[in-house]
């Protein structure tokens, strides 16, 4: 099964670990906002519409961090983009924890969205452009998994610090936690190269390059990606943002329990991460897209709707994780395959950011609209609505397994 892993080049396994990495401490310090969510409630007295605020700004930030980056790799190259947005993201993670006011964690959030957004656009170039056409699902779907390690590392974290310390002092250590992936930027500094792709070709210099996959022959492909990358956002945001908190008020499992439900779902993540990565090469991006997209509307039913005990849902967490995070693992490698390199970074930049700055709206929508039918019914408004435009967007587009990257330069079509 693994195989194909000690095939790889030096190169390729370098880079791979680099991204995951990533990945993994990108997913540390973005869901760490997600446990703190019930302590800013109870201590801060701010209202679920402001948490939803406070979740909403860094996602949608994100997006003009995500396309900025992007252009930024064309320009600039991908590998020193990476290391640039992993610490950015890093700094304003751990100065959250020294915020005194909502105002305040609003600016610091907002600030580590930049970066946030930044480092998705930089790594997924960056993989996809070294790792071979044969590989690329796959080992792209696998660094995805590092996704899964990071919120796990961060539920873990959470169930630890809130059992040992003051409540008022725990969330505060969880973002000052988030100062570690600055320490990986060294690592990639020493060990990770430039793709040879983007090597062998001249930079744009114009500004407007930021704007060229808004423009014709990319502006179709450009907005159905984006629309189907904000269907997955959103869904995914709706749930995961507000799912601590839907625990701890509505079935009333306490801080610790909330931590371990979390992590069976997370544990589901990572399997779903895994199988997404092969199924992306097995049975093509488009159709594990959809499978994920259907099975993850029929999960959310069940899980927050069926008439069953705190001790059922457990193993209901765990497919509902598995189902919904499938549809990540070849995202990175679809939006590859779909732009040549010298619009690539901004292509997959803007698209992947576009989407989640529109599914960044869904937290705080959610927010204000359980005030009026409960959380449980405001998530699967907004989770539910955002899977079924994800399914509308993929319909409209190809099938790009198989397809290599030299095939999309413009020398190869003439």
């Amino acid at each position: 099964m693994l195989a194909w892993f000690s095939d790889l080049n030096p190169r390729e396994r370098r880079t791979m670990t680099a991204c995951f990495g990533g990945w993994s401490l990108d997913a540390l310090d973005v869901q760490i906002f997600s446990f703190v969510i019930p302590s800013l409630l109870a201590l801060w007295q701010i209202t679920a519409g402001q948490a939803g605020e406070l979740a909403t700004i860094t996602l949608l930030v994100s997006a003009l961090g995500g396309w900025l980056a992007g252009a930024a790799c064309d320009r600039f190259g991908r590998v020193r983009v990476l290391q640039v947005t992993i610490l950015w993201y890093a700094v304003f993670t751990f100065l959250c924890g020294f915020a005194q006011s909502f105002e305040q964690l609003f600016i610091f959030r907002a600030l580590q969205g930049l970066g946030f957004g930044g480092e998705w656009a930089a790594g997924a170039v960056l993989m996809g452009e070294v790792i071979r056409d044969k590989y690329r699902g796959r080992a792209v779907g696998i660094v995805q998994t590092g996704w899964s390690i990071g919120w796990g590392a961060a539920a873990l974290l959470y169930t630890i610090l809130i059992a040992t310390l003051p409540e008022a002092l725990a969330w505060r250590a969880l973002f000052w936690i988030g100062i570690l992936p600055a320490g990986l930027v060294f690592w990639i500094r020493r060990f990770v190269e430039e793709p040879v792709l983007n090597q062998r070709r001249t930079p744009p210099t114009s500004l407007l390059h930021i704007f060229s996959v808004l423009r014709p022959p990319y502006l179709t492909t450009t907005w159905r990606v984006a629309m189907m990358v904000a269907g997955a956002q959103g869904g995914s945001y709706a749930l995961t943002i507000w799912l601590p908190t839907y625990l701890k008020t509505v079935r009333h499992i306490s801080s610790v329990g909330t931590g371990s439900y979390l992590m069976v779902l997370i544990l589901g993540a990572f399997f779903g991460f895994v199988s997404g990565a092969y199924l992306a090469d097995g049975i093509g991006r488009k159709a594990t897209f959809m499978v994920s997209a259907i099975g993850s509307i029929a999960l959310t039913i069940v899980y927050l709707f069926a008439p069953i005990s705190n001790e059922m849902i457990l193993p209901v967490g765990f497919l509902l994780g598995y189902v919904s995070l499938i549809m990540f693992s070849p995202m990175g490698t679809f939006m590859t395959e779909l732009y040549p390199t010298s619009v690539r970074g901004v292509g997959q930049g803007f698209c992947y950011n576009a989407g989640r700055g529109v599914g960044a709206l869904f937290p705080a929508a959610v927010g204000f609209l359980s005030g009026q039918i409960g959380l449980g019914s405001a998530i699967a408004v907004f989770s539910l609505g955002a899977y079924g435009v994800m399914i509308v967007a993929l319909l409209l587009l190809p099938e790009t397994r198989g397809r290599s990257l030299a095939s999309l330069e413009p020398t190869a079509t003439g």
